[in-house]
């Protein structure tokens, strides 16, 4: 498999078919209601976790899969036995419609992944579907080595965003602007006090692996392609 194209989909509003009706499909269905989609789910048997779901974007299909179930959808997503998912990707294909089929790579050709969402930080980490608890065990370090206070960068450059928009900062010059800007966090309020000071090479803003003991294992969260 050549290396896959990183991507952040919109799908608020837009239709998702969701085929299958077990635990798993369940599991997707939450994803795909919290990402704002309306989501068809087309399944004979339809588990009771998703039965009891009452959402206005969310309807509910009871027959087996049939391709015309795609022709109007943005994405499929196949929870389904591998002979129903080896229809959903055929059907997909046809359309020109991506479709992700969980832990199923063969029908997939599209891959969710290990997620850190943080202060409006999104962290995607994949392994192309081929080693999840790799995924998972990144997903954790990346986690770990994030600022605690991840929302005040955010909020710095947001701020630094517009200001270099409106005075036109060449984008050569506006990575350093803020690794300055985010410097400035963490200097020492005594700092003014000593300006006079010969300057003396500041430590730069960098977290190391090697510096970070966790007090214990971490639990091991897996890539959202194998969410349950």
């Amino acid at each position: 498999m050549s290396d896959l194209l990183p991507l952040f989909l919109n799908l608020t509003g837009r239709l998702v078919a969701l085929v299958g009706g077990g635990p798993v499909a369940a599991g997707k269905l939450r994803q795909l209601v919290a990402a704002g989609a309306r989501v068809h789910v087309i399944a004979p048997d339809i588990c009771a976790e998703i039965a009891g779901r009452r959402h206005a974007t969310v309807e509910l299909i009871r027959r087996e899969f049939v391709p015309s179930d795609l022709d109007q959808v943005w994405l499929a997503v196949a929870a389904a036995t591998p002979e129903v998912n080896r229809e959903v990707a055929s059907a997909a294909e046809n359309r020109r419609v991506f479709v992700n089929a969980v832990d199923d790579p063969a029908n997939a050709s599209a891959f969710l992944s290990g997620v850190v969402r943080r202060d409006g930080v999104t962290i995607a980490i994949s392994t192309n579907g081929e080693a999840p608890a790799l995924t998972a065990l990144v997903r954790e370090a990346v986690d770990a080595l994030l600022p605690s206070d991840l929302g005040a960068w955010m909020a710095i450059a947001r701020t630094a965003r517009l200001e270099w928009k409106r005075d036109a900062v060449p984008m050569e010059q506006r990575k350093p602007s803020l690794l300055r800007a985010l410097n400035a966090l963490y200097r020492s309020p005594f700092d003014k006090l000593r300006a006079s000071d010969p300057p003396q090479p500041r430590k730069p803003l960098v977290v190391s692996l090697s510096n970070h003991k966790p007090s214990s294992v971490p639990w091991l969260n897996p890539p959202e392609d194998s969410w349950p």
